[in-house]
């Protein structure tokens, strides 16, 4: 992906802040609901902050992401791990068609991924290859902003982060007939320490689409996932209209 070029040498201070540890609690909470996997993959990797845990866990990890940039800080980290346990396969594919040569036991896709896929033909490929890279039983984690949490995006909008080494202004545009959103981030990153140091500016566009909850549920079921379930902001509790976060469980 073209946008996340320059993006992806920032990415994880940006993203220090996000909540890891909650989507792999999740996860986890799945595992001992479906079955605990030994193959897992991960669509929409990034730089693998959450492949690698679930690597130094002891899980063969197959990271998938559309963005070589991504990809190299991903296997940079691995790299520099210290205690490793598991297995990482970094692979730059597209998760409307992905594959790894074998199913797998589980495949999530955190962050928002699917609000990626701007046209719903993308989300419905994306399920189809998910559905023929499992296993049989084999379960399919992933969130999703629900529509409302866009509708809030643009009411709260435009969103600043002031810090010594690094620097955004953040704003959005929604088309509220489509639920697709634009976001335009400037994105100021300090060269070095010194005091008197220069600033890169990064400019970035992202677009991402919101999908009705039933619509998800009604084309997973469509694809020949046997049951599925929803749950709402990394809980175990069933979502309901007022869920931001949406969380699938899809079972082969």
């Amino acid at each position: 992906m073209e946008a996340y070029r320059h993006f992806a040498t920032v990415y994880d201070r940006l993203m220090e802040e996000m909540p890891y540890p909650q989507w792999l609690e999740f996860a986890e909470n799945c595992w001992r609901r479906y079955g605990l996997p030994k193959s897992v993959v991960d669509l929409g990797c990034g730089t693998g902050s959450i492949a690698i845990p679930l690597a130094k866990s002891g899980c063969q990890v197959y990271a998938i992401d559309l963005s070589s940039d991504m990809l190299t800080v991903g296997r940079s980290k691995w790299e520099d791990e210290q205690s490793r346990s598991g297995s990482i396969t970094w692979l730059q594919q597209n998760m409307t068609e992905w594959e790894i040569g074998e199913p797998a036991d589980s495949v999530i896709s955190f962050c928002d991924c699917i609000n990626y896929l701007t046209e719903e033909e993308d989300v419905l490929a994306s399920f189809e290859a998910t559905y023929r890279g499992l296993k049989p039983g084999g379960v399919f984690l992933f969130d999703a902003h629900a529509p409302q949490t866009f509708l809030r995006y643009a009411a709260e909008q435009p969103f600043v982060l002031d810090e010594p080494d690094v620097a955004y202004i953040w704003t959005s545009d929604l088309d509220e007939e489509s639920m697709e959103i634009e976001h335009q981030l400037t994105i100021f990153v300090q060269e070095s320490e010194s005091p008197r140091s220069t600033y890169t500016r990064i400019e970035e566009t992202h677009v991402q689409r919101a999908y009705d909850a039933e619509w998800l549920r009604e084309a997973l079921l469509g694809t020949g996932f046997s049951k599925v379930e929803l749950f709402a902001d990394f809980t175990m509790e069933p979502a309901d209209d007022g869920a931001e976060r949406l969380f699938f469980a899809a079972i082969k």
